[in-house]
């Protein structure tokens, strides 16, 4: 088995438990795998669109 089929095997793992992931595991996975601004916004928008209860909930509005 060569790194790109680990790599693809163990990037289907982490997508598939990413949801049941502590956030500190989910930080260490993502700052691994993102090297600088753009691939960490680029991956960002595809795990909340993946995983939408992972994505941060809306600010709440003032009560009137």
């Amino acid at each position: 088995m060569n790194d790109i089929q680990i790599a693809a095997l163990l990037g289907r793992a982490a997508l598939e438990v990413w949801p049941d992931l502590p956030p500190d595991a989910q930080r260490l996975l993502f700052k691994a795998a993102t090297g600088d601004a753009v691939s960490a916004n680029m991956l960002a928008t595809a795990l909340h669109d993946r995983h939408p209860r992972t994505a941060h909930p809306p600010k709440p509005t003032a009560i009137a």
